[in-house]
């Protein structure tokens, strides 16, 4: 009993997303158009963020040429820390990789020394 193979069509596997065999995911009926999340016909958003340059944030210890971020400083890591306890993010505070991993430490240092807290004593 001898198969013979014979190439798959697009047409032999049933019906595929975006075809008319089944029910579209999106609510609206005709895939040529625009999405919603899209504000024109031609995929091109026409946001304020792509037109509006945003200053590029420099390190605060590479500025200052620190050597060493001290545990110790508590005011000063408390800038880093968010009012729920939550360190702040290099994206947001500018700070490089370098002196972010030393801040990390010192903030977790001093947070087991009892020199800041955890959580914000508000937070419950």
């Amino acid at each position: 009993m001898a198969m013979s193979f014979q190439p798959r069509t697009s047409n032999s596997r049933g019906p595929q997303r975006g075809s008319q065999g089944g029910p579209q995911r999106g609510g609206s009926s005709g895939g040529g158009g625009y999405n919603r999340r899209d504000s024109s016909p031609n995929g091109q958003r026409s946001t304020n963020r792509q037109q509006q340059q945003r200053k590029k944030r420099t390190c605060r210890f590479c500025d200052s040429k620190d050597v060493y971020i001290d545990y110790k400083n508590e005011k000063r890591l408390q800038r880093f820390v968010s009012e729920q306890g939550k360190i702040i993010p290099r994206r947001i505070t500018g700070t490089c990789a370098h002196h972010q991993r030393q801040l990390v430490t010192a903030i977790k240092r001093a947070r087991h020394l009892a020199l800041i807290s955890f959580v914000n004593d508000a937070v419950s």
